[in-house]
């Protein structure tokens, strides 16, 4: 699975249309479907649930990835899987029990994620990157969609990419947050596998290309 791969979030995308957006993504050169779930209570905001993630499982043709940042997130894994996820990211800040909060969605059969914000070193997964399949840095602050990229992410990426050599695993690194055509390449240069993107794609006038273009 190791390549460029790009993850359209769909929290940007026109919910008046949500269908139509899904398949594009469907045909496009597009490899995930990144889904934002917010709380309220994790973040300031508040996304969408399971009468969304029953819509993208209807149409979507592709990996569905589950970013999910909310609290208590072990009360709700169970129901992203069986509404279609093939891969659930808790926030490490969000989990008391965080070893047993990653075994529990990969015992559900599906793959585990582990995401940081900014301000968490990446030296607190030095006890679990052999059990997780992705660790997702985010490049914002979580919360909110149009924020300005976080510049320190490179060398978190660097430091992430260090952590996974040093344990050889072949953990996945996601970037999300201020992801476009101007810092692609970069990122995938410094040792991103999968970049989230959502403003950049969905204002676009012309989406597919964009991918294309982020993919390149």
């Amino acid at each position: 699975m190791k390549n460029k791969l790009i993850a359209p979030s769909i929290l940007s995308a026109d919910f008046g249309n949500l269908q139509k957006d899904i398949e594009m993504i469907n045909k496009s050169p597009a490899d995930w479907f990144h889904v934002d779930v917010m709380d309220g209570r994790f973040v300031p905001n508040i996304s969408f649930g399971f009468p969304v993630m029953k819509t993208i499982k209807q149409y979507a043709t592709k990996f569905i990835d589950v970013h999910l940042m909310i609290v208590e997130p072990e009360k709700y894994v169970k129901d992203f899987v069986k509404e279609g996820a093939d891969l659930i990211s808790i926030h490490y800040e969000a989990c008391t029990h965080l070893h047993r909060n990653i075994h529990q969605i990969k015992d559900l059969g599906v793959k585990a994620g582990v995401v940081l914000n900014p301000s968490t070193p990446v030296s607190v997964l030095e006890d679990t990157i052999m059990d997780i399949d992705l660790v997702l840095l985010m490049s914002v602050n979580p919360g909110f969609g149009g924020q300005k990229f976080i510049e320190h992410t490179y060398k978190k990426i660097h430091q992430t990419k260090a952590l996974i050599q040093q344990y050889e695993t072949n953990t996945l690194i996601q970037v999300d947050g201020g992801v476009n055509q101007h810092n692609a390449a970069l990122l995938f240069k410094s040792g991103a596998d999968v970049l989230v993107a959502g403003n950049a794609i969905f204002s676009s006038p012309n989406p597919t290309a964009t991918i294309e273009m982020l993919k390149k």
